[in-house]
């Protein structure tokens, strides 16, 4: 997106005028003025620092550059660059508005979420004293007093600096009033949130690098055995007169210090210009020095792999319907290899960052350092340098959940979607509420690259696009070595269970024999916590959260209850607050419960839990996953964290607790949802050698859905979902676009609703569904109402009634009794 301007015959300048992208959910661009010394610096994609409103200062993007001022307000100016060349490429820019459009949000909403939050400069509040006030005329009470003083002393204070001095969390009132005295300034100190990472070094002088030199100073320094001791060691580390070179790189502070010497007289010898201290940048990403690992592939995969490019000479999607343990991620490494080969990039999505850890560690021993992580454990720093690498083409591989899409491809030609079916891939809050997986085919589409998606247990509109021949599609239902696929056990849990547990004694037992055969066993329960929630014995009152409409879960580890929607949390309840009875019990169970129930039953096994509680530390997945596959750990509990993608050679047992919850959820999905976490969980039991058993306790076991896992019939199912779907008109056969309205009162919330949909009806009539309640009506204390929309494919002009949808809600956003409700839009909700 680059633009040319041309100077007149006078070589004047041409005042220029930038449309600048801010981070903010703002419905429109802003034009500023470009100061004429950044004429010759600036074009689309740049990062630069502008004011908006009275003092806030942020960075903006240009999107386009042009010689029209606006016409309804004064444009201000640029206060500064922030590049050398632009941080957003043009292919990029394109991405990110494609991404605006049809997701219905602000182009700067697209920004923000793209951009790593250390390429944003952010703004300060400082407060300085007012060098026109006369202090001696003011009163002030002791706390300003207490400010003023301590600014008597420093050129400035933060907010943060005054809480410490007054000891108060509240001083937006202190600062008003100081303000209303005339007493001090405020103003904003802008500041670069990306540090790059530096470290000290030293090297002898350039004076004393010859022998003569070297030999002048020893005798000089005689007397000073501490110093001596310095030069002696830093000499038998870095051969100067050998190696004269080698001097200019020097050597790492730390490494000296460590070699025993005294600190003081390396600082004391740098003071008298020995030697000279500098610092050098280093990245944050660990570098690997690792030989590269040939992957053979199998003759069914290599066959695999040629109907894979055949696809692509004519197709530009290709659907790899593969079976767990059959080799697809050899496929993908053999597939990267030959896009590198041919000179283009590649990015492999994975759904979540627990699936990174096992494939990352396979992809380093093939690809070492020309392979880049991104993922949100990443720290901020970590993520501008995988960033900025990208955009210095630096690495031709990348690997990363569902925000790597935006990252800055420049020569992208493969896209390769793992687990293509994982809800993970979708953003649900804040805008944009994208799914990865479908901004990838037109990420894709933009850079010309193929794409493949992969999953054991493709989506019901992935499999649709595939057999009928929109894509390519092809199977791999054959593990790997032939090992064999494990059986799976239905177990009514109505009549085998064991007392009041949460166990089947069929799975005690199986449990039991694993252990005793040194195997490892892999539960599943999609709740974490102890127990989903405490009710009265008496009255049967269950302790709710004071924000949501939702039972408080309980976690034992934390001895507290929590709210897993607005993270409230508060402390165990020992009386019923309706009754005051002190029969309280907990009912249902999550993993920390079964995790507990484990310990009793078998105590000498070695047990882990895997959950959002034990996993929120950078390297907590790492640190489960090596403990379990060097098999220190006997039994895993976990909730879906365990279903995807982790391949352990000695686990022969998968036990899955309470399914029904899932396939009886009041949502079109649930039963594909069911079938998948059945089949993928399924994958994870019997490698290689050993026979696998997964056990799965349900109150139906011939339910159709537990039958097509069992059976492996899944042309039938897949059917029967493709069938439902087109009569009662769900993707793939129509779009959904799901409005949630909230408001702090139930009311209005349900009204403004009610007025919205009727706006909508005007033209989208009967395809505007609601308003209703969700099943969740409140949360965070604001009462939610959802309308849905169903547009039909072929018939309508998608693009068109998007562009009405949105109309609308803008409209209702200014309307004198709607406009302080919420509303956001969700298209393709999950």
């Amino acid at each position: 997106m680059e633009l040319e301007f041309q100077h007149n015959t006078h070589q004047e300048r041409t005042t220029l005028f930038a449309d600048i992208i801010l981070p903010l959910p703002l419905p429109k661009l802003f034009t500023y003025r470009v100061p004429s010394e950044f004429n010759e610096l600036v074009a689309a994609g740049f990062r630069v620092v502008v004011q908006f409103g009275n003092r806030k200062i942020y960075t903006g993007i240009i999107a386009q550059l042009h010689a029209t001022p606006p016409k309804t307000y004064e444009a201000k100016s640029i206060l500064d660059v922030l590049d050398d060349k632009p941080a957003i490429t043009a292919k990029q820019l394109d991405f990110f508005k494609w991404i605006a459009d049809y997701y219905l949000c602000s182009l700067g909403e697209v920004v923000h979420a793209g951009l790593p939050s250390g390429l944003k400069i952010s703004s300060e509040s400082r407060i300085q004293l007012n060098p026109h006030t006369d202090l001696d005329l003011l009163k002030f009470n002791e706390y300003e007093e207490l400010i003023i003083n301590h600014l008597k002393e420093k050129d400035f204070l933060t907010y943060d600096d005054i809480s410490n001095i007054t000891q108060k969390k509240g001083i937006s009132k202190l600062i008003r009033s100081l303000l209303e005295k005339e007493a001090i300034l405020l103003y904003e100190k802008i500041k670069d949130k990306y540090q790059p990472k530096t470290i000290k070094k030293v090297r002898l002088a350039a004076e004393f690098l010859s022998e003569q030199a070297l030999e002048e100073l020893f005798a000089e320094l005689s007397k000073k055995e501490k110093q001596v001791a310095v030069l002696m060691r830093y000499l038998q580390q870095v051969p100067v007169l050998d190696k004269k070179e080698a001097n200019l790189n020097g050597l790492e502070k730390r490494l000296l210090l460590q070699a025993e010497v005294s600190s003081s007289s390396l600082n004391t010898l740098v003071k008298n210009k020995v030697f000279e201290e500098f610092d050098i940048v280093v990245s944050r990403i660990e570098a690997f020095d690792i030989p590269e690992q040939e992957i053979i592939l199998s003759a069914s995969q290599l066959e695999k792999e040629s109907e894979i490019l055949n696809h692509f000479e004519s197709k530009d999607h290709v659907l790899l319907h593969g079976i767990t343990g059959s080799g697809k991620t050899e496929i993908y490494i053999s597939l990267i290899q030959k896009a590198l080969e041919n000179g283009t990039h590649v990015l492999l999505l994975l759904p979540e960052i627990a699936l990174t850890t096992q494939i990352v560690s396979r992809l380093r021993k093939v690809f070492g350092n020309d392979m880049a992580v991104y993922h949100s454990r990443y720290s901020d720093n970590e993520r501008v340098e995988v960033y900025k690498g990208i955009l210095e083409n630096k690495y031709q591989l990348v690997v990363g959940v569902r925000s790597s899409v935006f990252l800055p491809f420049s020569n992208l030609g493969m896209v390769i979607i793992d687990e293509e079916h994982d809800s993970s891939y979708k953003q649900y809050d804040p805008a944009p509420r994208y799914n990865a997986r479908d901004a990838a085919l037109v990420l894709a589409k933009i850079h010309g690259a193929k794409v493949l998606l992969g999953s054991a247990t493709p989506s019901t509109e992935s499999y649709y696009h595939a057999v009928s021949g929109k894509w390519g599609y092809l199977q791999l239902f054959e593990r790997f070595g032939n090992a064999s696929l494990p059986d799976i056990l239905p177990v009514d849990i109505r009549y085998d269970h064991q007392g009041g547990s949460s166990f089947s004694k069929t799975l005690l037992n199986a449990i039991d024999d694993r252990l005793k055969k040194k195997e490892q066993i892999i539960l599943f329960q999609n709740r974490r916590g102890y127990s989903p929630y405490i009710e009265c014995s008496d009255c049967n009152e269950i302790v709710m959260c004071p924000n949501c409409n939702v039972s408080l879960t309980y976690h034992q580890y934390s001895n507290d209850m929590r709210c897993h929607y607005c993270g409230h949390h508060q402390g165990v309840p020992t009386n019923c607050e309706a009754c005051g009875s002190s029969k309280l019990n907990t009912k249902g169970f999550g993993t920390e419960r079964i995790e507990e129930g484990l310990q009793l039953h078998f105590p000498d096994a070695s047990i882990q839990r895997m959950d959002l509680d034990t996993t929120r530390k950078k390297t907590a997945y790492q640190t489960i996953i090596d403990d379990f596959e060097t098999e220190k750990v006997d039994i895993l509990v976990g909730t879906q964290m365990v279903t995807k993608g982790l391949d352990f050679d000695n686990v022969s047992l998968v036990g899955v607790f309470e399914i029904d919850r899932m396939l009886y959820f009041p949502d079109y999905r649930s039963h594909e949802r069911t079938y998948q976490m059945l089949t993928q969980v399924s994958g994870r039991a019997g490698r290689k050698d050993k026979k696998g058993l997964v056990i799965v306790q349900t109150s139906n076991t011939e339910h159709e859905t537990i039958q097509a896992v069992i059976k492996g019939e899944k042309e039938a199912f897949y059917a029967r979902e493709i069938n439902a779907r087109e009569e009662f008109n769900y993707p793939p056969f129509a779009r959904l676009i799901r409005i949630t309205v909230r408001n702090e009162d139930k009311l209005k919330s349900s009204a403004s609703a009610e007025h919205l949909a009727q706006q909508l009806r005007r033209r989208l009539q009967h395809r505007v569904l609601g308003p209703e309640e969700p099943g969740i009506n409140r949360i965070r204390n604001l009462f939610l109402t959802d309308i849905l929309i169903k547009l039909e494919r072929g018939s309508l002009d998608l693009a068109k009634a998007k562009h009405f949808i949105q109309e609308e809600v803008e409209k209702i956003k200014t309307h004198k009794t709607h406009r302080k409700s919420m509303y956001t839009i969700d298209v393709d909700p999950v």
